[in-house]
């Protein structure tokens, strides 16, 4: 397994989330790590195998299979993508804008679903998602990591770049870097023949959890809510592993700390309600707080209430909560809670769930 690289505040801004869990620890980097014009002969004849690990995908959505000799002559898109992770969500208006304005000129994007937690293996879910989000490009799903694999990838979001011969030329971890990313298409579609290229870049209009982090104030990293990768567990005595156990939180969190308070089991993945009354909180510094979350195996709503510093939280409510922090887990996903519309401090949120059943797998924030 790798080890979790932390990050000093001063390259958060221009960090990436991406750990595969069956695999290996979190890994997260700075864009800066990443050269952009830096390939080898080695790497673009790695692309025609690479390509071929497409054949290891369970299923295709919006597209029919696509083989190595069927993309050939086509420059080829490979955007690694899991539908929970904010990272990821973020380039996807770009991607989507990308897809669409260069199909006729010979762009294939093709969106390989490499699933972190094991619930997003569903194909349902991940159908839900494609719609959702309005993606229309070829989907690979890739519940089994054979894709993910035959690209050695190690990050959500990641984008490899492949010329009309199949090989890899470029690739790019994480958010940014858009209008580079943007041009080296172009570069590659005027390679392979394209004609009248609109040098133009893309606009986008982000919604929604797509809305770019708020770098500049975001001072809290993804944390993980089960017992073998969660960091900062405040709750007194600590977690016990795979058993009930009645929690306390304690009178203050420190800075990105989290605590339980009620009956809750620690799973290795996730934190479990065992009965109703039970509060998730977190010390955060970030406009925008997520959670990822599941309902019970018997799809029963939990209805839950988020407060910040005590309070309802108005304004500064999440997609997923009214001004009075009511709320809902129906699905098998990500959920916004807070999305400050103001100055941004050190602040405290607190999830009360009123029903029992909750599974909560990772805070995110942006």
């Amino acid at each position: 397994m790798s080890i979790r690289k932390r990050l000093t505040t001063a390259v958060l801004a221009i960090a990436i989330a991406a750990p595969i869990a069956d695999f290996f620890w979190s890994k997260s980097m700075p864009q800066a790590t990443t050269s952009w014009f830096q390939w080898t002969s080695a790497r673009a004849t790695a692309g025609q195998s690479q390509l071929t690990s497409l054949k290891g995908a369970n299923e295709w959505l919006n597209s029919a299979q696509l083989t190595p000799e069927a993309l050939r002559g086509k420059v080829v898109l490979i955007d690694f993508w899991t539908y929970t992770c904010i990272n990821w969500l973020r380039t996807a208006p770009y991607v989507r804008a990308w897809a669409q304005k260069y199909k006729d000129q010979g762009l294939v994007v093709i969106g390989v679903h490499s699933p972190e937690f094991a619930f997003e293996k569903d194909i349902n879910n991940v159908r839900r998602a494609v719609k959702g989000l309005g993606i229309t490009y070829p989907v690979a799903v890739d519940s089994e990591h054979a894709i993910w694999r035959g690209f050695d990838n190690n990050y959500w979001p990641a984008l490899y770049f492949v010329d009309a011969q199949g090989r890899v030329r470029h690739h790019h971890f994480g958010e940014g870097s858009y209008d580079e990313s943007e041009r080296f298409i172009q570069k590659l579609l005027a390679e392979a023949g394209a004609a009248s290229i609109d040098r133009n870049l893309v606009a986008v209009d982000p919604r929604g959890f797509e809305v770019a982090a708020d770098w500049a104030t975001l001072k809290s990293v993804e944390n993980y809510l089960g017992y073998v990768r969660t960091e900062n567990f405040a709750s007194p005595g600590g977690a016990i592993r795979n058993e009930p156990k009645a929690y306390e939180q304690p009178a203050r969190l420190r800075p990105n700390e989290w605590a339980l308070a009620g009956d809750w089991t620690v799973r290795d993945d996730a934190s479990v309600l065992n009965a109703s009354g039970g509060v998730l909180a977190t010390r955060f510094h970030a406009r925008d707080v997520n959670l990822v979350m599941s309902p019970p195996a018997s799809a029963t709503p939990v209805r839950f209430r988020v407060t910040i510093d005590g309070k309802p939280p108005g304004d500064a409510h999440g997609l997923d909560v009214d001004e009075q922090g009511y709320g809902a887990v129906t699905e098998q996903r990500l959920y916004q809670l807070i999305r400050q519309p103001g100055a941004i401090v050190e602040r405290t949120v607190e999830v009360e769930f009123l029903n029992l059943g909750v599974e909560a797998f990772a805070f995110t924030f942006g």
